[in-house]
């Protein structure tokens, strides 16, 4: 049985102009999709480089975000024009993230430990900090893990994870930092005359500052074998490891000069004779 052209376009004609329309819609789904996720990714590059606090890592997180959502979004569209459920894909996309998710749970939480780290900004690059006990200079900030240096030039790498969920010290974000050091006296000793060499010692040096307080000697402890007298004085940050170290030993020149003794621990034994006793 002869078909004519007539009866196979009156039966597939429908068809072909259908998919037709679909390719060439689809085709320009993508060509205007790819175009907005790229014009995205750039716009949220450059919205968020206007903020000097904004972590490049982190703008190019969102960045990244931003368009790969976008071309999902085509994705699901253009498979639509086709007549695929696009309930089911977001179901399988859902189940599929899932599963990826309870995989990478540890890589995940480091990620979003990672980004709490980047907005919140606990510390900077060049901070000098101690992380859940992870001590020494930032070097970077990574979505999955930061990397320090320690004071004895050690490369240390910590997941973000262990960072996050702990106590975070920063010595280098306030500008001033306050000194507490402890001097020991004999107690033949006067307090008072040590008081005010300590307290001369102090306010001769250039570095120490009179806000946010003045200098102090405070009597800090009646210990075992010496009264503990408290050195308290601000400098600024970057003063603090050399004064400390510099006012220590000046403290001590000056109360050997005064003749004012710095007593080594001390015990008194009683000895008893048993047999006296007896």
């Amino acid at each position: 049985m002869n078909t004519s052209p007539e009866q196979l376009w009156a039966e597939f004609g429908p068809i072909i102009t259908d998919l037709s329309i679909n390719v060439i819609s689809a085709l320009v789904l993508i060509i205007v999709g790819w175009s907005i996720a790229g014009w995205a990714h750039r716009a949220v590059r450059r919205g968020l480089g206007r903020f000097k606090d904004m972590d490049r890592t982190l703008i190019s997180v969102v960045a990244g975000v931003t368009r790969y959502f976008i071309l999902i979004t085509l994705l699901v569209m253009v498979l639509g024009r086709f007549g695929v459920q696009t309930a089911s894909i977001l179901a399988a996309l859902g189940a599929a993230g899932l599963a990826v998710g309870l995989a990478l749970q540890g890589t995940l939480a480091n990620i979003a430990a990672g980004v709490m780290l980047l907005v919140l900004r606990p510390f900077r690059i060049g901070d000098y900090v101690n992380a859940n006990g992870n001590e020494g200079t930032v070097e970077e900030v990574g979505l999955f893990s930061t990397e320090f240096t320690t004071y004895d030039g050690l490369y240390v790498s910590v997941p973000n994870s262990g960072i996050w969920g702990g106590r975070i010290l920063n010595y280098s974000r306030n500008p001033n930092r306050r000194h507490d050091i402890v001097v020991g006296i004999s107690y033949r000793d006067d307090i008072d005359r040590a008081q005010e060499i300590l307290l001369g010692v102090i306010r001769n040096d250039p570095r120490v500052l009179s806000e946010p307080a003045e200098p102090q000697v405070l009597v800090r402890e009646l210990a075992d074998s010496s009264v503990n007298l408290g050195m308290r004085f601000w400098t600024t940050g970057d003063d603090f490891w050399p004064a400390s170290f510099e006012l220590r030993k000046a403290a001590k020149k000056a109360l050997d000069e005064a003749g004012i003794t710095i007593p080594f621990p001390q015990r008194d034994v009683h000895h008893f004779d048993h047999r006296e006793v007896a």
